[in-house]
């Protein structure tokens, strides 16, 4: 039976004596603490020479290895180099603690799809004590703060790269330089409270915090679960008691890198020891591959911890929204308040200024659930441009602002980045942020697509005006304008899956034969009409979808019959409000609004329901919630295929259509119901007249 013996400075109360197997072979382990006293570590490895196979030497604290000239305490060097003249090796476990850091984040990584550290914001309590995690995280994410100097040195900075930490430990940095030093800032109580609250604040932004194994009580001293809640917290040798602690202040996740193989958590001088005893290494021949392979052959994983039993993982993103109208100012302090008593004229002003405004956080979203487990979280980020501001605009003007917007969601942590509807004038911007944005990239326009014939069919069921059975299509005539291009090819196959009539209306006919035949494929018992003209059936359809601007020139809404539903899916719209208010028997939806999951969904007004969103930003957090840091939608080339893949995963994080929106906002169900009684009215009439066209009723 081999024989490891734990002489640790820690405290004594925490001895312990255990016999295991580990890797084939028979082990009695027994812990010795000596609270501190070197005298007595001293006593007790001359005790244990030539009687245990390794002695491992713990609770000490590490060097960094920031720079190659730091290195253990004296005191430690002598145990140490007494270490050496004993017939037993004694090892600290600093080997195995350095390649448990890096295998564990990079296993952790692996086994969660590539993207759990992606661009995460970073807090890192001691870079020093942790800075081989610290390298290894700088290849998955830019976001790193290194909190050394404040709590090193009590200077009210953060370091922010991996450089500047290696340039600190070498004590060069020059903002070493910024105050005389820790004496003074010790002395001085308003600014010790001014580094509290940078502490605390530093970590309310991070998503992950590392914390070091020494002396981890006094870290988080000072953290409750305002600060902690939430969080993902890295450290080693996470013990029960630093668990439940972790616990009581709402962590989330807790990722312990030293491995627990054994009943109970042991530290890495234990395991390096026992490595070393099975592996037969002679005395100081421990090689990093050796303990990689060794860690590998043995599945001696980090411990991923869930302190309230249920596993978290929360993936993020970004939205970068543009108001529709110069209305949505009002919604911004302090325009708001002076909108209100300004004369009109003002908000005029307001919009062209705001098109120069740097790209700014108008919300954060919290809450979301799926119910597969995952969380998301996320960030709109606000564009002044409004579509008529946009469509005056340039390319390059437009680029630039979707750039920045695109550097402040990384900054933030996005994984991913949607863009709000742009013009179609502008589809060449949106292309190229996913060609130059850090982040993947989605217009949000397959969603979008979808929402929009989704709001179309449901508002149909809801009107009840054509027979519908549950499962089956809808009996009724559509209409797309627009047929062959990219958003309404995609509409014209969702409406054949709807509804048992679609004439395509575009202005190539071999496009228009060519989808026809597609279409065929995938739904052979659909009706389709080809034309090249809109304006010959406009009387006859129960639905009509505009999907190009050049709908505006067919699509007028005085000759549509009452009852006809409207759906817009292009921007800028084709009808105006005073459009729609000529015609209030007729149902004009400018989206689908998708209801996000989760009970305690947060964000501020949208000029939606609470919990509803965007086609668009729902796209963006289906993909969060699915893990799909990728570019999907980009531009208005919308594919079938991805129209049908986001309404999938839609569903299976549990999202649903919430909301039809017209030109005042979100329909309810008494404005639908009065426009159904219109409906039946002006049908009433136009019977009564034998057939001819009723006026619209006021």
């Amino acid at each position: 039976m081999k024989k490891i013996i734990s002489v640790s400075l820690g405290p004594s109360r925490d001895d312990y004596h255990l016999e295991t197997q580990f890797a084939g072979h028979p082990y009695r382990i027994q812990r010795f603490g000596t609270d501190g006293s070197i005298e007595k570590a001293s006593e007790l490895i001359l005790r244990w020479s030539n009687q245990a196979d390794v002695i491992g030497l713990g609770g000490i604290k590490f060097p960094s290895s920031a720079v190659s000239t730091a290195g253990l305490s004296r005191e430690i060097r002598k145990l140490q180099e007494l270490g050496t003249r004993t017939g037993t090796p004694v090892t600290t476990g600093d080997d195995f603690r350095k390649v448990a850091h890096e295998w564990s984040l990079r296993h952790i990584q692996f086994m969660f799809g590539g993207s759990y550290f992606t661009n995460a914001r970073v807090l890192f309590l001691s870079g020093m004590a942790n800075t081989v995690i610290a390298r290894v995280m700088s290849e998955y994410t830019d976001n790193l703060v290194f909190a050394d100097p404040l709590i090193d040195n009590g200077i009210p900075k953060f370091l922010n790269s991996i450089d500047d930490l290696e340039i600190y430990a070498k004590g060069v940095h020059g903002i070493l330089e910024w105050v005389p030093g820790k004496r003074l800032i010790s002395s001085t109580l308003p600014l010790r409270h001014v580094n509290d609250y940078l502490i605390r604040q530093a970590i309310r932004d991070a998503h992950i915090i590392v914390v070091p194994y020494y002396d981890f009580f006094r870290y988080l001293e000072n953290s409750a679960v305002d600060e902690l809640g939430g969080k993902t917290v890295i450290t080693a040798t996470a013990y029960d008691d630093r668990v439940n602690f972790l616990k009581e202040r709402g962590v989330d996740v807790i990722i312990d890198t030293t491995p627990k193989i054994l009943e109970k958590v042991v530290g890495v001088s234990v395991l390096e020891a026992m490595i070393i005893s099975a592996l037969n290494i002679p005395r100081n021949r421990v090689r990093a591959d050796d303990l990689l392979e060794f860690i590998s052959e043995q599945r001696m994983d980090p411990r991923v911890i869930y302190p309230s039993g249920v596993q978290r993982r929360v993936n993020r993103f970004a939205y970068i929204v543009q108001p529709l109208s110069k209305d949505y100012f009002k919604k911004i302090d302090p325009i708001n308040t002076v909108s209100r008593y300004a004369p009109p004229v003002f908000l005029d002003a307001v919009e062209k200024v705001m098109a120069y405004s740097p790209p700014f956080v108008y919300s954060k979203i919290s809450g979301i659930q799926s119910p597969t487990g995952v969380a998301a979280e996320g960030w709109l980020i606000a564009l002044g441009l409004t579509p008529e501001e946009m469509h005056s605009r340039s390319h390059e003007f437009i680029q630039s602002r979707l750039l920045k917007a695109a550097r402040l969601a990384k900054r933030l942590g996005a994984q991913v980045i949607g863009i709000g509807t742009l013009t179609q004038s502008m589809d060449k911007a949106g292309q190229t942020l996913a060609k130059q944005a850090d982040l993947p990239v989605t217009t949000g326009n397959s969603y979008v697509a979808s929402g929009a014939l989704w709001a179309a069919a449901e508002a149909v069921r809801r009107m009840g005006l054509l027979p519908a059975e549950n499962g089956k299509r809808i009996r009724g005539k559509t209409m797309v304008i627009g047929a062959t291009g990219a958003i309404g090819s995609v509409c014209c196959r969702l409406l054949a899956k709807a509804f048992d009539h679609v004439t395509m209306v575009g202005r190539n006919m071999a496009k228009l034969l060519a989808l026809q035949e597609s279409i065929l494929d995938d739904t052979p018992d659909v009706e389709l009409h080809l034309s090249t003209r809109a304006d010959k059936y406009l009387s006859d359809m129960d639905v009509i979808v505009s999907a190009s601007s050049g709908a505006a020139r067919s699509l007028d809404i005085s000759k549509v019959k009452p009852g006809c539903v409207i759906t817009e899916v292009t921007r800028p719209l084709v009808l105006t409000r005073e459009d729609t208010l000529k015609r209030p028997d007729v149902l004009v939806i400018r989206s689908g609004e998708i209801k996000l999951p989760g009970e305690n969904v947060e964000m501020k007004d949208i000029g939606l329901p609470p919990k509803m969103a965007y086609a668009g930003l729902a796209e963006t957090v289906a993909l969060a919630l699915e893990g799909r840091f990728e570019p999907f939608t980009v531009g208005h080339e919308t594919e079938w295929d991805k129209v049908r893949e986001i309404y999938r995963i839609g569903l299976t994080h549990g999202m649903e259509l919430g909301a039809i929106s017209g030109a005042d906002g979100v329909y309810s169900d008494e404005d639908i119901a009065r426009i159904k009684q219109r409906v039946l009215r002006a049908r009433a009439r136009s019977a009564r007249s034998g057939g001819r066209p009723p006026k619209a009723e006021a």
